[in-house]
């Protein structure tokens, strides 16, 4: 694969934490524009760690990582924001504010490129297109219904669906999905995880998944990567993932 295709360029990468342990261990992989890719392993083999070195959360001990041509070990302060608003991220725990309405979590993704007087502003009276871009969003996610109602009314589901309608209002370039089917159902999960395959796929979004379930890996991505130890094991291709309505890419 090119380098010019590589959206995500990962070199010899090494966290540590307190214990001086490694908790990533020379880690080294590349990623293409509008790729999907599981990352397989069980907990603690260092698959948060590697979202979070990503997004620049995690200093590491060594190593290189490149997101979109920038250098993030590199990156500080409103540079490193900035960068941040490119790369999307759904966690495990949503991080919604269920006491806000669900137009105000999702605009939360656009926050991060606006001054504070304009986040100030929208709390209390949002703008009509604003609003507009809220609602293509969720209507990105089949909840376009739901721009005006309280995030506390939302099923376990529908909270997941508008932390990605979130990670949308930000147009990532990459998108870190960590573990965000971990608290919902088998139908739910397949769901979820087929909502992101397209959305990446129509967007041509990086999309990284963390995943406990090798079946669904399977099911799902085109690139399957096994991390133990907080080491690459395995990197395999696979056949590309079909909808459950047979369109391919």
């Amino acid at each position: 694969m090119s380098a010019e295709r590589n959206l995500l360029e990962i070199r010899e990468l090494v966290v540590r934490y307190a214990s001086n342990r490694p908790v990533l261990n020379g880690l080294s992989l590349n990623a293409a524009r509008g790729e999907r890719i599981a990352i397989l392993g069980s907990s603690g083999t260092g698959k948060t760690t590697l979202f979070r070195a990503i997004s620049g959360f995690v200093p590491p001990s060594s190593g290189s990582i490149r997101v979109d041509g920038v250098e993030v070990t590199r990156t500080r302060g409103k540079a490193l924001r900035q960068l941040r608003t490119r790369i999307g991220i759904v966690a495990q725990g949503h991080d919604l504010i269920d006491n806000l309405i669900v137009h105000q979590n999702v605009m939360a993704g656009a926050l991060g490129r606006w001054p504070w007087w304009r986040a100030l502003r929208f709390l209390v009276r949002p703008s009509k297109a604003e609003i507009t871009d809220c609602a293509r969003a969720l209507r990105r996610v089949g909840l376009e219904d739901k721009v005006w109602i309280r995030t506390s009314e939302l099923s376990g589901g529908e909270h997941q669906r508008v932390a990605i309608a979130r990670t949308l209002i930000q147009d990532p370039a990459i998108l870190l999905a960590d573990e965000p089917i971990a608290s919902l159902d088998s139908v739910l999960s397949e769901q979820i995880l087929a909502l992101l395959c397209s959305l990446a796929t129509e967007s041509q979004t990086t999309l990284l998944c963390s995943l406990h379930q090798p079946y669904l890996a399977e099911r799902f991505f085109e690139r399957i990567i096994e991390l133990r130890g907080g080491e690459i094991v395995a990197d395999r291709y696979r056949v590309p993932y079909k909808s459950a309505a047979g369109d391919g890419d």
